[in-house]
């Protein structure tokens, strides 16, 4: 087994789905991964459970009656701003995300919810608990210090980064050696503006310059990933 799934079997899971039908078969697949999975209707019951059992990683779909993901998310990240979330999400929903950019969400899983995709997810959250949010990433002979947009080069040298350069290099490496699709880097560097791929290509080709070792890998007609 490998190790993160080793780390996920001691993790404690709170599962947030309005539909009984989807709700019960999923908590039955990730209580074969995890150690415990909490199960809530809504955003408020997932509320309750999370101030009284406080998960490890919390898994919620979007949409749901009384308190939605989203307003349950935005309370979570008031005093929270370190358990991992995954959002569930239809591809309709990408106008209504655009609130939750500012939220830290660890990954869009869009409806159906295919389980490499799942598991793809769980690992995200598995990394984020393991290495907490340090002040640098690792990059290839350097490091990237994402809280003063810069680059910091062996020898000393130093290469400033704009803000999208910054956001996006640090979206890959959180994610180091997965795929980042163009809907995500739309919604975590993009934001509120209109993303055209030739925009985007003209910021991977800026990037690129300014690392020593570019392992920037462009996946065709699905996203990016950062290659180690």
């Amino acid at each position: 087994m490998e190790l993160w799934l080793e780390k996920l079997k001691s993790l404690k899971l709170l599962y947030v789905e309005d539909e009984e039908g989807i709700r019960k078969p999923m908590a039955n697949t990730l209580a074969y991964y995890l150690k415990e999975v909490l199960e809530a209707r809504d955003g408020e019951e997932a509320l309750d459970i999370y101030y009284e059992q406080r998960p490890d990683i919390i898994l919620t779909d979007l949409r749901m009656p009384r308190k939605d993901g989203l307003d349950m998310v935005k309370e979570i990240r008031k005093n929270d701003k370190k358990t991992p979330i995954l959002m569930i999400t239809a591809h309709t929903d990408k106008e209504y995300l655009l609130s939750a950019i500012e939220l830290k969400i660890e990954k869009y899983l869009i409806k159906p919810i295919a389980l490499n995709e799942l598991l793809s997810g769980l690992r995200l959250c598995v990394s984020e608990i393991e290495s907490g949010r340090s002040l640098f990433l690792e990059c290839k002979n350097c490091k990237f210090d994402f809280k003063n947009r810069r680059i910091l080069h062996e020898g000393g040298k130093e290469t400033e980064l704009t803000h999208k350069e910054s956001d996006f290099l640090e979206l890959l490496l959180r994610k180091k050696g997965m795929i980042v699709s163009y809907e995500e880097i739309e919604l975590n560097v993009w934001k509120e503006e209109f993303m055209s791929i030739a925009a985007l290509r003209t910021l991977v080709k800026s990037l690129r310059k300014k690392l020593p070792n570019s392992s920037i890998k462009n996946h065709s007609q699905t996203g990016y990933s950062f290659e180690v």
